[in-house]
C-alpha cells in the first residue's frame, strides 16, 4: 500500500523570479550591430540575383550562393548533406573512358555466340508468315530497335554507356532488380494498380523478348551517352530511328515509394500507383540501371521545349507484372537527341527550370 506523502511534508522548489535571472546575468560586450538575418543580402554568384532565395544553395567550402537553376547542370532537389560549388568540387567533368572488346563484354554480361547460331527472325516478319482467319481492327505495334550494322559502332555505343554508369557506381542490369531490403518481386503486381492498367499485348510482348534477347547478345540500339555541360548526362541517336521503335525499358531497383519520400536520386520513375499507397512502388535507378537513366526530360512550361519530345513513357502489364517502356513517338534523325516527358503521370516533377 502506497502512502501519500502529506502537504505539510513535501519538499517546497524555491525558483528564482525573472527580475534575478537578469541581474544576475553577465553581459557580452558588443562590438558591432549584428543583423540577425545574416543572409539577407546573399545573391547568385552566377547571375547576381538574390531573388528566390528558397533556390540558393551555399557552399560548405567558400560560402559563395547559387541559384539550383543558374548551376550547369541544373540541381532539381536540395542535395542531403555538404555541398560544394563546381570550383570547390573534388569532382571535374566526367571523362570518356575507354574499353577494350572484352571489358564490355564482362561489363554487359554478353553471352558470346556465333553469328551463324543467332536467328535473327524479329517478331514482325513472323507475323507476315501467319495466316489469319479473323482481320482485326489495325492497331500500332511496336517495333524492335534496330542495332547498328558496324560491329566496331556497336562497341563504340556500349562503350559510352559503360563509361557514363562507371562515373556514377552504377552496375548494368537489364532487368529490374528486387532484394528483400527493398520491395519483393510478389509486391509488382499490375492487379494493385488504381484504376487498372493497360496490358502488352502478345505481339508487343513478343517484341519485347526480341529486343531483349539481342541486348543479351551484344546488339544494343543505335544510341550514344555523351556529357553537355548544360545537361549533363544525355543520350543521342547514333543512327535513324523509326516511330513507334522500342527503344528501351526503364531499369532499376524496386523500392517502396514510402521508403523513398525523402530520398535525393532525381532518377525515380513510378512503376506501380497503388489504390493502397503504402503499396505503390518506384523504379530507383541509383545503383544498378541502363541507358534509361541518362535520357533527359523536356519542359513542361514552353511549346520550344515540347517540340523536343521524341519519346513517350508508358507503363504496361507484362505477364502480370508492371513494367515501363520508352517509346518513340516519331522518326528520330541520327543525332538527335532523346528526350521524353517526365511528368507523364503526377506531374509534380518541376521541370520549368530544364534546358
Amino acid at each position: 500500500m502506497t502512502v501519500e506523502p502529506s502537504p505539510l511534508r513535501r519538499r517546497v522548489k524555491k525558483y528564482k523570479s525573472i527580475n534575478d535571472i537578469i541581474n544576475g546575468v553577465n553581459y557580452a560586450a558588443v562590438v558591432e550591430h549584428i543583423n540577425n538575418n545574416d543572409y539577407n543580402d546573399t545573391v547568385c554568384d552566377e547571375c547576381g540575383s538574390g531573388d528566390r532565395d528558397h533556390q540558393l544553395l551555399l557552399c560548405d567550402k567558400c560560402d559563395k550562393a547559387f541559384h539550383m537553376t543558374c548551376l550547369r547542370p541544373i540541381v532539381v532537389r536540395v542535395p542531403i548533406g555538404p555541398w560544394f560549388c563546381p570550383q570547390c568540387s573534388d569532382h571535374p567533368p566526367p571523362a570518356v573512358k575507354s574499353f577494350t572488346q572484352t571489358k564490355i563484354f564482362d561489363f554487359f554480361k554478353i553471352k558470346k555466340c556465333t553469328a551463324s547460331a543467332v536467328k535473327r527472325i524479329s517478331p514482325q516478319d513472323s507475323r507476315k508468315r501467319r495466316r489469319r482467319m479473323v482481320h482485326h481492327k489495325k492497331r500500332r505495334r511496336l517495333l524492335p530497335f534496330t542495332p547498328s550494322e558496324d560491329t566496331e559502332r556497336r562497341l563504340e555505343q556500349m562503350g559510352s554507356l559503360a563509361s557514363a554508369l562507371t562515373s556514377l557506381n552504377m552496375e548494368y542490369s537489364d532487368d529490374l532488380t528486387y532484394s528483400f531490403d527493398m520491395a519483393p518481386r510478389w509486391a509488382n503486381l499490375a492487379s494493385y494498380e488504381k484504376g487498372g492498367m493497360q496490358v502488352l499485348s502478345k505481339e508487343d510482348t513478343e517484341t519485347l523478348e526480341y529486343c531483349s534477347a539481342m541486348l543479351k547478345r551484344g546488339e544494343c540500339p543505335p544510341l550514344l551517352v555523351i556529357f553537355d555541360s548544360c545537361e549533363g548526362y544525355t543520350v543521342e541517336a547514333d543512327g535513324p530511328i523509326k516511330d513507334m521503335t522500342l527503344i528501351t525499358e526503364y531499369i532499376g531497383d524496386v523500392d517502396y515509394i514510402k521508403n523513398r519520400e525523402h530520398d535525393d536520386c532525381d532518377s525515380m520513375m513510378t512503376l506501380l500507383l497503388a489504390s493502397n499507397p503504402s503499396k505503390s512502388l518506384v523504379i530507383c535507378p541509383d545503383k544498378r540501371g541502363n541507358i534509361a537513366r541518362f535520357i533527359n526530360g523536356i519542359n513542361n512550361f514552353t511549346p520550344e521545349s515540347k517540340k523536343k519530345q521524341n519519346l513517350k513513357c508508358v507503363r504496361y502489364s507484362v505477364n502480370g507484372e508492371c513494367r515501363v517502356l520508352l517509346v518513340a513517338t516519331r522518326d528520330i534523325a541520327k543525332g538527335e537527341r532523346l528526350y521524353y516527358d517526365y511528368n507523364g503521370y503526377e506531374h509534380e516533377y518541376p521541370t520549368h527550370h530544364f534546358v
